[in-house]
């Protein structure tokens, strides 16, 4: 007996499978509402959320936060080089800094853009890290 592939072929040629879309799109807009619906969402007012580091009880009141980046180079505050203070890639930067400054953090360039509030010089806008 011998097989007519060829046949087969042509066949397979003309009929052009088609997938429709649709219902896989109807089921992660399910599974998408359900998710939605099922978590939690909670606004926050407190500190919290402020991304400045809380205070607990083992590290006691500071007027420096350390601010860790990998492959840290410089540390630039209005306009002054203070990149002698970085110590293990991390400056300790002042809470005032934070909390009234500007810090640009170039990651890939490795290096620390501070511009302080009013009155601050830089030698007290950031430390050398205490560990």
């Amino acid at each position: 007996m011998v097989l007519d592939t060829s046949r087969y072929r042509n066949r397979l040629k003309r009929n052009h499978p088609q997938v429709n879309l649709v219902p896989l799109i109807d089921v992660i807009f399910t599974i998408l509402i359900f998710l939605m619906v099922t978590s939690s969402f909670q606004a926050s007012t407190d500190s919290a959320n402020s991304g400045k580091p809380e205070l607990n009880q083992t590290t006691g009141p500071s007027d420096y936060y350390l601010l860790p980046v990998a492959g840290l180079k410089s540390v630039t505050v209005n306009g002054v080089d203070m990149s002698n203070d970085i110590k293990n890639g991390a400056i300790a930067v002042h809470t005032k800094v934070i909390d009234g400054g500007e810090i640009i953090i170039n990651a890939k360039e490795g290096t620390i853009v501070i511009t302080t509030p009013p009155g601050m010089s830089p030698d007290q806008a950031v430390n050398i890290p205490q560990q």
